[in-house]
């Protein structure tokens, strides 16, 4: 069994838990992902890393409440326990060593999973990291302060302005185009409508992109 260990609420139907789960903690890296069940009969749902620490055995997860099997795990509280929690699996995403400017774009429910590879790469030392993470509006911001800790350069967009650039995330980046910023790569995660724009505003400059 898995228990919660740390609950948080970070905006309306998006839950954080920290799970001990400390075999999954000590092989998980960056980009890899997990597969829950609650119960026995219990659909196994696939959920990304958002971060792990070895030393406490958690492993982290970010999810929206969406259908019937999340709406139930959101109502767990800290001390229940999983049935299941299987990984790491997935294969971890590398960039290659002459890559040194990274720009990492995350939107809604996507930000928790460039989260661990901006944390991996800013502790590395040895790459600029450029955060860009985005919602419709403020209150659906999540993970700001961890993403800005990590982070060499950090920029919000909202829909409406009520936080940071008024415009989507591909406001600020092409912003930064326009700057002249370097970038080597361009990792996105979020809707896909989001990713469709991030690939057509990196397209005309070359940029290469991991979607």
């Amino acid at each position: 069994m898995y228990k919660i260990v740390e609950k948080r609420i970070l905006a309306p139907d998006i839950k954080w838990y920290n799970i001990y789960a400390p075999q999954v903690a000590k092989k998980a890296r960056a980009g890899q992902f997990v597969i829950l069940r609650i119960y026995d009969k219990g659909e196994r749902i696939p959920l990304t890393i958002a971060d792990y620490d070895r030393e406490k055995g958690t492993v982290l997860v970010v999810f929206q409440e969406v259908g019937k099997t999340t709406k139930m795990l959101g109502m767990m509280q800290e001390g229940d326990e999983l049935l299941d929690f299987v990984g790491p699996l997935g294969i971890p995403f590398e960039l290659d060593n002459d890559i040194k400017n990274v720009v990492l774009i995350g939107g809604g429910v996507g930000i928790p999973a460039i989260y661990p590879k901006a944390k991996e790469l800013f502790l590395e030392g040895k790459r600029k990291v450029i955060s860009i993470i985005g919602a419709r509006n403020k209150d659906l911001l999540i993970m700001k302060e961890e993403m800005s800790a990590f982070s060499h350069e950090f920029y919000i967009a909202t829909d409406d302005g009520s936080e940071g650039t008024k415009g989507f995330v591909t406001t600020v980046l092409q912003d930064l185009i326009d700057k002249k910023e370097k970038m080597d790569v361009v990792i996105a995660v979020g809707p896909p409508i989001m990713m469709k724009m991030v690939a057509r505003t990196t397209r005309p400059y070359n940029i290469y992109i991991h979607l």
